[in-house]
């Protein structure tokens, strides 16, 4: 059995205005003080760059990591609109997802810029959830381990190690859409992410590798069960307080 201790992560994404998203935080907090077992896994919730700072407030003194969505990968500067790792290592925050397909997408961000965010990260002391995933057609044409491994090469920077970086698969046609990769793929993705990381960092088999990918209670305890997967990357069951405690229950 692995001693890699799973990691659920909730990406709000660009949801939820400042009531919500407090109670949403604070529904969390009380479920995890009211319950009589402490979860087997971390748990960590990534809000709006808007509430990052009051979700810190509100998770307080519990065992409640939160992080950012984004940064930028320069320490200051003219970059209107950016947020720097160290801004939010300031307000509280412990990690930050970086190279999320919606980023790599929407902003045409390359993995040279993740490694960059990266790098910022590292030094900002935030623990970097670095994201790869293939597109629908990738994978249709055969490419999908090749397009995933490349992808870490690029993104993950010499000094990445178990502790300040996590990688997150997300196949990303299986993003916001219901679908969710089968099993033996799920297992086969993940099996070459830990061989990719084994090659080249001498404590690659404790690097944490999460799923991502229409992960909801009903089907977390398989996908949580599968070999070198080491927790989840949660979307849309992240914004409902019973759905993502079931996932986080589902950690055995």
């Amino acid at each position: 059995m692995s001693d890699r201790r799973p990691l659920i992560a909730g990406n709000w994404k660009m949801n939820c205005l400042r009531d919500d998203g407090l109670a949403l935080a604070s529904g969390l907090a009380s479920k995890l003080s009211g319950a009589s077992e402490r979860p087997e896994c971390d748990i960590l919730l990534c809000p709006p760059a808007t509430l990052l700072a009051d979700v810190v407030g509100v998770l307080g003194h519990c065992d409640i990591h939160a992080g950012g969505q984004d940064c930028h990968f320069d320490k200051s500067g003219a970059h209107t609109g950016d947020i720097a790792a160290s801004m939010l290592a300031d307000i509280g925050a412990s990690h930050v997802i970086l190279g999320h397909s919606e980023r790599r997408a929407d902003h045409g961000e390359s993995s040279t810029i993740i490694r960059q965010k990266t790098i910022a990260a590292h030094n900002a002391g935030l623990t970097a959830v670095v994201c790869v995933g293939e597109t629908e057609q990738e994978r249709d044409l055969g490419a999908a381990i090749a397009v995933v491994c490349g992808q870490m090469d690029v993104s993950l920077p010499e000094d990445a190690t178990a502790e300040n970086t996590v990688i997150a698969y997300e196949p990303v046609w299986a993003i916001g859409t219901g679908r969710t990769a089968a099993v033996a793929d799920v297992e086969e993705m993940h099996a070459a992410i830990r061989r990719k990381l084994k090659e080249r960092f001498a404590d690659g088999d404790a690097f944490r590798i999460l799923y991502g990918g229409s992960v909801k209670p009903s089907n977390a305890a398989e996908l949580l069960a599968v070999e070198n997967v080491d927790g989840a990357l949660v979307g849309g069951a992240s914004l409902k307080v019973e759905d993502f405690w079931g996932i986080v229950s589902a950690c055995k």
